[in-house]
């Protein structure tokens, strides 16, 4: 099992344990992955570009844990809907490769 699958039944047995899967709809999980991520940009809400480049000036752990939000919800998504994580990923740098070419 690879560390992403790992992640998702962690993350599953945590809501199953709570009775949270008829809270874990696509709708609600999209929702909330739009939370943390404003959260996790308010973060850097009113910083320059230099400040928030350097990262002995940030709350460094309060960025990690909004990230970390941010994956839960993202992963969870991915369990409720059926959709492998990693092969979409892959999909979309494919993608990306042929929309936005290296410069050669």
């Amino acid at each position: 099992m690879s560390e992403i699958e790992e992640l998702i039944c962690l993350i599953r047995e945590f809501a199953n344990r709570r009775d949270w899967e008829k809270f874990h709809t696509p709708k609600n999980l999209a929702m909330a992955i739009t939370g943390e991520a404003g959260e996790l940009a308010a973060e850097f809400q009113w910083l320059s570009t230099e400040e928030a480049s350097n990262i002995s000036n940030l709350p460094v752990e309060r960025i990690e844990l909004e990230i970390a939000d941010i994956a839960i919800y993202l992963l969870r998504i991915c369990d409720v809907l059926k959709v492998n994580f990693v092969e979409v990923v892959k999909r979309k740098m494919e993608l990306n490769e042929s929309r936005f070419p290296a410069p050669k």
